[in-house]
């Protein structure tokens, strides 16, 4: 029996408690008063659930093509290193999940992970729901990867297929993107309106084939707006923000450094909009926090290859937005936790999201009194950079617990052991 003590946060508010977890089942079975006697003690340190990443391209697949970037086993210290639990994993691989046979064979390649992975199937023109249930993702526009729709008919022909699955969309629209197409930056060749036009489009298909449905990586207030509007029309759907729509926008950045923060949807041009997605999250308008970790090379990067690794900075994210932007521990649990677990409780057999006897004893712990500096040269992703390398957050993931098996963090960043 592993046990904790400290300062737990759960949805209905924070609590000094004693936390039991059974190291065989990986389930909390007792959630107590404190009592001063626990295999870790704590003061101040904040006891959050477990930290859900619904956006992550771990690149491993049966072809082991794009290994030299990530695998499941890289992917899972890296999470641990963000104090992230578990991970859904996305489909646009060289040979992605699109089959019950396919699924399989990836799924079982996970197996190799620290954390629970949940791996999303893809949707084609030709491909059609598996047997099991499963979440699913359908690429609007062309990004990395070749499983993408060209027209809005295509996709529309696709979906009357999986009426009733749970689908998340990356929306771009793509006859907005081939027009751009020859604009000279980008942001320009994915422009605001390619992502607004699109979630328009998502939001009549989730109605009209009532999907249970998710948009990715929102980066417009606009997009946010219409499916804020959506919501109160009774449409089931939600929505995510990744940390580097939060954190950077186009003026931080200099020629030199802007191929490295190239990213599907691109990061937008104002503080405003940057400001404004920021309090959408804190207020509900977003429903989580998630990364679209995707782990290109330096030497790919060079080359103008889109996204970012930020696996193992999830946790710092987390300080910022209690730091800089006022999020109280409830709001990080609710983004962080609780919101996403509701989405992966669907298809595993063990609960996520609380602090609570039953439920999986896998947490974060965030010390906010430990300053960490990024490092490049400590992270676990198997591509060995960071867009945050140098810059220095007041707090840090101190612990992350995996089912009852503790993984701490030393003094220097990336170098959790158990």
């Amino acid at each position: 029996m592993f046990t904790i003590e400290g300062l737990i946060v759960n949805k209905d508010g924070q609590k000094r408690a004693r936390v039991e977890i059974d190291e065989i089942s990986g389930l909390i079975v007792k959630v107590g008063e404190p009592t001063g006697v626990a295999d870790v003690l704590l003061k101040e340190e904040l006891i959050f659930p477990g930290f859900i990443d619904l956006h992550v391209h771990a690149r491993e697949d049966a072809s082991h093509k794009q290994d030299y970037k990530e695998d499941f086993l890289s992917a899972s210290e890296a999470a641990i290193n963000g104090g992230v639990v578990a991970f859904a994993e996305m489909p646009n691989n060289p040979v992605p999940p699109v089959d019950d046979a396919s699924y399989d064979v990836k799924k079982k390649l996970t197996e190799k992970s620290k954390v629970e992975i949940i791996l999303y199937a893809g949707i084609g023109s030709q491909t059609n729901p598996l047997e099991k249930l499963v979440p699913y993702k359908v690429f609007m526009g062309h990004s990395i990867g070749d499983l993408f729709f060209t027209t809005h008919e295509a996709l529309d022909t696709a979906l009357s297929r999986y009426v009733g699955e749970s689908v998340s969309f990356h929306c771009e629209d793509p006859k907005v993107l081939e027009e751009c197409d020859s604009a000279h930056t980008h942001g320009e060749k994915r422009p605001p309106r390619a992502e607004i036009l699109a979630v328009e489009y998502a939001l009549e298909l989730i109605k009209k084939y009532n999907l249970v449905g998710r948009i990715c990586h929102v980066s417009t207030m606009e997009g946010v707006m219409k499916i804020v509007d959506a919501k109160k029309m009774g449409v089931n759907v939600t929505v995510e923000v990744t940390p580097h729509h939060l954190f950077f926008d186009e003026s931080m950045f200099t020629e030199e450094s802007r191929n490295f923060f190239q990213v599907n949807p691109p990061i937008r041009q104002t503080k405003e909009n940057r400001l404004a997605l920021i309090g959408a999250l804190k207020h509900g308008g977003i429903d989580y926090l998630a990364t679209d970790h995707a782990p290109h090379t330096i030497e790919e990067k060079e080359k103008g290859i889109s996204g970012l690794p930020l696996l193992d900075t999830y946790g710092s994210i987390a300080v910022w937005l209690m730091d800089e932007h006022g999020f109280s521990p409830q709001d990080i649990s609710r983004v962080c936790a609780e919101n996403p677990a509701k989405f992966i409780n669907e298809f595993i057999e063990n609960k996520y999201g609380e602090i609570k006897e039953g439920f999986v004893g896998s947490l974060t712990v965030i010390d906010m009194n430990k300053k960490l500096l990024i490092e490049g040269k400590n992270i676990k992703t198997k591509c060995g950079w960071t867009p945050f390398d140098g810059i220095e957050f007041v707090g840090s993931v101190s612990m992350t617990i995996i089912k009852g098996i503790p993984y701490y963090s030393k003094a220097e960043y990336g170098t959790g052991t158990v």
